[in-house]
């Protein structure tokens, strides 16, 4: 950090300040070293420009809840945590929350991300995108993200729709939906967000709802707890564009039939009366009945930490009506991320020659002076 109050620099440079969507800039208070927040502390003085009754209110209302435990339990002052996007609805993301952030360029944000992360390994870095910004004109940005494996909590709105440019389908677009760029239905089988993920090997892979906000809080905990690349795909509904995209399975109504909470080491169970489960027969899986509280023996049990993504790619696919949609940690493992390995060859090159002397490198070799 430089002197400069309340810009996050690099040297003299400035790199990042407040985002603000109009009026004077926010102005963060002096860093606490007791790091005990209240959501007010992260919540910014701008308005909230999305529809009325968007899913986006919910998942902004969440993460402005969790953020005061999660500085806490990491030590983490409110002038380290960043959250930078792409274009979208969802990338508005970092004008309402009050710490650092960047509103970047069309799919980029991974990019902008990996740089940050990479020179500032001491920040925690969040990236805000969307089903559009993401997996669209930002897949490729996204995949090798993951695959590094760099230390970024990447969460992705999903609704189904590219809500900013008004109706037109997107890479998670059902097959046959009609919109304003399909009329008669698209052609375009959808992409399965968490498959890519686990394609791209990301250290940590989970889903959740926007209307589930205690489901939502415990994942968007478990993400910043995470050290790698993780990835959490939120069902997000778009109330003008794409309403009720996921009323099926979402509704508080059919969700405990509709929906599964994995849990690591449990049966995989489900149901108002938790008397159905998952089981397989090979590697195909099947839904199970059975009396309440005795669930039989051969259940899948949910190992999210399992070496072989197995596992965790079969989840991805069950879906309804056949099955109940999966929701919670697909997978979680521990290695060494791409900002760890990066500071270690810098500090291993630094070690014999030292710091340098950048002063003494312009000047040497074949030079000259112009009087």
């Amino acid at each position: 950090m430089s002197d400069t109050k309340n810009s996050l620099s690099l040297g003299d440079s400035p790199l990042l300040s407040p985002v603000q969507a109009s009026g004077p800039a926010a102005v963060l208070p002096e860093p606490k070293d007791s790091f005990t927040y209240t959501k007010q502390d992260f919540t910014s003085d701008q308005i909230v420009r999305w529809c009325p009754g968007c899913g986006d209110y919910s998942i902004l209302a969440q993460m402005q809840k969790v953020m005061p435990g999660i500085c806490a339990r990491h030590k983490i002052p409110r002038e380290n945590v960043v959250f930078i996007s792409g274009i979208g609805c969802s990338s508005r993301f970092p004008y309402y929350m009050n710490t650092y952030g960047f509103h970047s360029i069309h799919g980029r944000a991974p990019t902008f991300a990996t740089g940050l992360k990479t020179t500032r390994p001491e920040l925690q870095v969040w990236v805000m995108t969307g089903d559009g910004d993401g997996l669209s004109i930002g897949g490729n940005h996204l995949i090798h993200a993951l695959r590094r494996n760099i230390d970024l909590k990447i969460v992705l709105f999903n609704n189904r729709i590219y809500g900013l440019t008004k109706g037109q389908y997107s890479p998670t677009s059902e097959l046959g939906k009609k919109t304003k760029s399909s009329p008669v239905g698209t052609v375009e089988q959808p992409i399965n967000p968490l498959l890519i993920a686990l394609a791209a090997e990301a250290t940590f892979v989970a889903r959740t709802l926007d209307t589930d906000t205690k489901h939502l809080q415990e994942i968007l905990e478990r993400t910043a707890d995470h050290k790698g690349s993780a990835f959490v795909e939120v069902y997000q509904n778009c109330n003008i564009f794409n309403d009720g995209a996921f009323e099926s399975f979402a509704d508080i109504a059919v969700r405990k039939d509709k929906t599964v909470i994995l849990e690591h080491g449990k049966p995989i169970v489900f149901g108002k009366e938790r008397n159905r489960g998952i089981r397989l027969r090979g590697l195909k899986a099947e839904v199970v009945e059975f009396t309440a509280g005795a669930p039989p023996a051969d259940l899948l049990v949910h190992d999210e930490s399992a070496e072989d993504p197995t596992l965790a790619y079969l989840l991805t696919h069950l879906n309804e009506p056949e099955f109940p949609v999966p929701l919670g940690v697909f997978r979680s493992e521990r290695r060494e991320t791409y900002d760890e390995l990066v500071q270690k060859q810098i500090k291993t090159a630094m070690a014999k020659p030292g710091a340098g002397n950048l002063q003494a490198l312009i000047a040497s070799g074949d030079t000259w002076t112009v009087e």
